[in-house]
């Protein structure tokens, strides 16, 4: 190939009598380039966003969970979370009782989550607790007086709705009340805010509120029941395996989830905004290699009389045809290069110096993150180098057409 390679570069950059060929050519390099990094730095934003969503979601909450299939609360549940807290990659495991209560301050009211927790346990699985941003969750820990108000935790939205600060006392009403000679009659009981955290995830922020175990069942009226036993994984991807393996221990009568399950959602817009965007974005290396096709074009119609005389010396037409190969192929290689050079930096400059601020009010992170992955330059330069080699194919063709007695017949 060391003839071809030597024609091919020698074409390329060579004067131009048509000057227009060589504007084209270096369009379709810098096309090329923009198409590349655009893609490497999108793929970088969506990577970034995933992986922080990821990493906070699950932070934020268990990586499998067990509950009846029934919906009604685990008595035994001290020996059932002792038995499966010893499964294959679990490092951590908790008790919690959840119940949907209205939380009044003053004369706001709102809906709550409230989960009744053991403090120690639920921050070796969850890290909600540490996001506390005013106050201490030390009270949680703390036994309460019969009649005083038990401790309670709520998030940063929750407390600016109900205009609630630590310290305050809010009122939680039950809509599972007692029944009474009057009829049914709601349970309530005034809980004093100690601490507000802030996750950043506006559902956690703005419905939920962390109480001791103890406080949740005197208030829903149950005796020492939970509602879901929580797990942490040491390999989040083994959660699907897990769960299945605690349904089978712990009995037909009980059914898991995990945070696969729990998230699809999210996760699935993420995917599919990603696949949208590399079509997008992807169209951009199409246009460019689109440049590439009409520059090689040109190119052998203003070198037709250069490729008769290296035919009528013996050159093959395999060799003519791969000159103009190359040439396309060298096109498109600088390009990607380029764009990979661009786009690796674009993306290690944005994710080191935070280049792309956003507000945290609203996007609960003060920049965009970065995170460029190897492995998508790989498949990115992949598929340009292909469409670059796809575009060549009709002019290299066009190239080994040329009869060489026709165009030199009046040289």
């Amino acid at each position: 190939m060391k003839f071809e390679f030597f024609v091919a570069l020698r074409y390329l950059r060579a004067k131009r009598k048509v000057a227009v060929i060589s504007v084209i050519t270096a369009i379709s390099v810098l096309g090329i380039a923009a198409g590349v990094m655009s893609l490497i730095v999108a793929l970088a934003i969506n990577n970034g966003f995933r992986q922080d969503l990821q990493g906070r979601l699950l932070g934020a909450t268990a990586h499998v969970n067990l509950q009846r299939r029934d919906g009604s609360g685990i008595r035994d549940w001290n020996s059932l979370l002792q038995q499966l807290s010893g499964a294959p990659g679990v490092v951590a495991s908790a008790p919690a009782l959840y119940g949907t209560v209205l939380a009044s301050h003053g004369n706001r009211s709102s809906q709550m989550i409230l989960k009744g927790v053991d403090p120690e346990a639920e921050s070796r699985v969850g890290n909600l607790l540490a996001t506390v941003r005013e106050g201490s969750i030390e009270a949680l820990s703390e036994p309460v007086a019969p009649n005083a108000a038990p401790p309670v935790v709520i998030g940063k939205m929750m407390a600016d709705s109900l205009g609630a600060n630590v310290g305050d006392n809010v009122l939680l009403t039950s809509p599972q009340g007692h029944l009474t000679p009057f009829g049914m009659v709601p349970r309530y009981r005034y809980f004093r805010v100690v601490a507000v955290f802030d996750s950043g995830f506006f559902d956690f922020d703005s419905n939920w509120a962390f109480t001791s175990l103890e406080a949740v069942q005197q208030l829903l009226g149950l005796g020492n029941v939970v509602s879901v036993l929580e797990f942490k994984l040491e390999d989040i991807y083994q959660a699907p395996a897990v769960a299945t393996l605690m349904e089978q221990k712990a009995g037909p009568t009980y059914a898991s989830s995990q945070w696969m399950e729990q998230n699809r959602a999210i996760f699935s817009a993420l995917q599919f905004e990603k696949i949208i965007t590399v079509i997008t974005i992807g169209l951009i290396v199409f246009v460019a290699a689109l440049n590439i096709l009409i520059s090689l074009v040109m190119m052998v119609m203003e070198k037709y009389r250069d490729i008769a005389v290296l035919v009528s010396m013996g050159a093959k037409r395999a060799q003519i045809r791969n000159i103009f190969l190359l040439q396309g192929v060298i096109i498109g290689a600088a390009g990607t290069v380029l764009g990979l050079v661009g786009g690796y930096l674009l993306s290690w400059l944005g994710g080191k110096y935070h280049l792309l601020r956003l507000d945290p009010n609203i996007y609960s992170i003060s920049y965009v993150p970065f995170d460029a992955r190897i492995v998508d330059g790989f498949w990115v330069a992949a598929v340009a180098l292909l469409v670059s080699f796809l575009t060549t194919l009709y002019p290299a063709r066009n190239a080994t057409s040329i009869a060489p007695a026709e165009a030199l017949r009046y040289e």
